[in-house]
């Protein structure tokens, strides 16, 4: 496990693009593990600057999303496949056929879950898994429960995500109450784990997921469990280490 500090949300930002980028250069082909929400937009936008600037192709990289909001729209402001078009793939021209986020309006959710299970499959080993950290210890939208599911599933979203959630809608009834997530199994899968954590009311579950005990109370703690694990974090979120 690599931890790293910031005193700057900019620095956090570009440290964590490069990484991705330095990935990409290397690996044009490589397959990268994508998420959503407020936290990675800054390194998106790093990103974006180092495409339009001619330092990084993505031409030949494969994306997978880690999850999506069951029921709402594609081109809702809230869905992740809107978020991922606005904050990434309309700016980096990643053509669509290269992209993956499961689909929350799918007929049969647990067919569709099946499916991206197979796509995965047949991309093979995630290169880079870039990860969030909810308040609860949630990644992805697996939740805290007594055992995780290992493949992509349906997931009720607990009430806590929910209200931290309801900061992107009008009210916190407008907040789907499920999601189709990428498994803790996939997640582990992936040859390197990207954890971006900004923030001091991230702080104390920070400490519990890097340092407190490895349980599925907390399921960013199994990243402990990881071989190649880089954290990144401002200096609030991580002043309890």
């Amino acid at each position: 496990m690599h931890i790293l500090t910031f005193d700057s949300h900019q620095k956090l930002h570009e440290s964590g693009a490069g990484i991705i980028i330095g990935m990409v250069q290397t690996n044009p082909r490589a397959v990268l593990g994508l998420a959503t929400g407020g936290t990675p937009i800054g390194i998106y936008q790093e990103i974006v600057k180092s495409y339009q600037q001619g330092i990084v192709s993505f031409k030949d990289t494969t994306t997978f999303n880690l999850d999506e909001y069951v029921g709402l729209p594609e081109n809702h402001q809230e869905s992740y496949h809107n978020y991922m078009n606005t904050h990434l793939f309309d700016l980096i021209q990643l053509q669509r056929s290269q992209t993956h986020i499961p689909d929350g309006n799918a007929a049969d959710l647990e067919a569709e879950c099946q499916s991206y299970n197979k796509l995965l499959e047949q991309a093979g080993q995630i290169d880079l898994q870039l990860l969030g950290l909810g308040h609860n210890g949630h990644i992805g939208f697996n939740e805290p429960d007594h055992a995780l599911t290992g493949g992509t599933h349906i997931v009720e979203l607990r009430e806590e995500t929910r209200k931290a959630n309801a900061r992107y809608f009008d009210s916190i009834d407008e907040v789907p109450t499920h999601a189709l997530t990428m498994g803790v199994g996939t997640i582990l899968k992936a040859k390197m784990i990207l954890l971006i954590v900004k923030g001091g009311d991230k702080a104390e579950i920070v400490q519990r997921a890097l340092k407190g005990p490895i349980t599925t109370d907390c399921p960013a703690s199994l990243l402990q469990t990881h071989p190649h694990l880089v954290v990144l974090l401002d200096s609030d979120a991580g002043r309890l280490l």
